[in-house]
């Protein structure tokens, strides 16, 4: 039964989500038909623009394009592009790997940054080490993520010439460049999740190493190793692991001007190019496809946290 509202919740949510993205791209200022016109050089004539609009459903009362679009996305159909005709799942499914490789990257390098050097930092509170950390965590979540790779591309990209300025290579064109192509970004959004891994690494350890199991060990003569290994680490990762993996989600809406500043052809920027468009179907598969990511992420933490503690079965 707590399954079942968990998962019913999760459902209504991303309803809400299209729902709302539905009626807020109609009341975004701008005619798509004129938007789509003038990009193929057509003189746009009323005549013209009218035209287009009966083509594309859009002279249709509101509801009625309202409903005609759930009931298509409930089918498993996400239409077709208003720019070129080319089917959206497909568009989605060949660029939704690239950003998902993105996040799963950055992910990596924030647990293999944040997690250690937390857990260092709680052995050693109040040493100087310690205090770089707490700073560049403050900063790396006070700094937007498009200027730090704004300035990852002027200096190591554009002064230091180490590292491409951006684009994207298939890993099987060229592996070596496909990695280098995609270290900046990945990087970039790894440093907002660094910085919370780092802070509930140190917190969580500092708080389990005060509990009294902990005294109790230490005092039976344990080694220092043994007793954080063993009995603090074990207990302090559980909330870092349930605030990483929440936070995975966040990561897919970074990308958007991640993906922006890179050049990289990702599905943050597919969605970009849509908005500028006005390409109603391609924005709305985007944005769902994003939700269902968000959204799963927070369920399975949700029933994680279900199966590990019986008591938030009935939160």
């Amino acid at each position: 039964m707590w399954l079942l509202k968990r998962f019913g919740s999760s459902v209504l949510l991303v309803f809400l989500i299209v729902t709302l993205v539905f009626l807020g791209l109609r009341l975004v200022p701008g005619d798509p038909a004129t938007v789509l016109l003038s990009q193929g050089g057509v003189a746009v004539t009323p005549e013209a623009a009218a035209g287009l609009r009966r083509q594309l459903g859009l002279d249709q009362p509101i509801l009625t394009q309202y409903v005609q679009s759930i009931t298509a996305m409930l089918q498993g159909d996400l239409g077709v592009s208003m720019q070129d005709g080319a089917s959206v799942a497909e568009q989605i499914a060949r660029r939704l790997p690239r950003t998902l490789e993105l996040v799963a990257m950055a992910a990596v390098m924030a647990l293999v940054m944040g997690g250690p050097f937390g857990l260092y930092a709680a052995t050693r509170a109040g040493g100087w080490l310690d205090r770089i950390g707490l700073w560049l965590s403050a900063l790396s979540e006070s700094v937007p993520n498009f200027v730090i790779g704004s300035l990852l591309v002027l200096v190591f990209a554009s002064i230091l010439r180490w590292v491409p300025t951006g684009g994207f290579v298939p890993i099987t064109e060229n592996i070596g460049r496909h990695f280098a192509l995609a270290a900046m970004p990945a990087f970039t959004m790894s440093v907002t999740l660094f910085a919370l891994v780092f802070r509930m690494t140190r917190t969580t350890c500092l708080e389990v190493m005060q509990r009294d199991y902990v005294r109790t060990a230490r005092a039976k003569g344990l080694t220092p190793r043994r007793v954080l290994y063993a009995h603090v680490l074990r207990t302090a990762l559980m909330p870092v692991m349930a605030a990483f993996a929440l936070n995975l989600g966040i990561l897919v809406g970074s990308a958007v001007l991640v993906e922006y500043v890179f050049n990289y052809p990702g599905l943050s920027s597919l969605m970009i190019d849509a908005v500028n468009a006005r390409d109603y179907p391609m924005v709305q598969g985007c944005v769902l496809v994003i939700s269902v990511i968000f959204v799963g992420l927070n369920l399975l933490v949700d029933i994680a946290y279900g199966w590990l503690d019986p008591r938030m079965r009935n939160a």
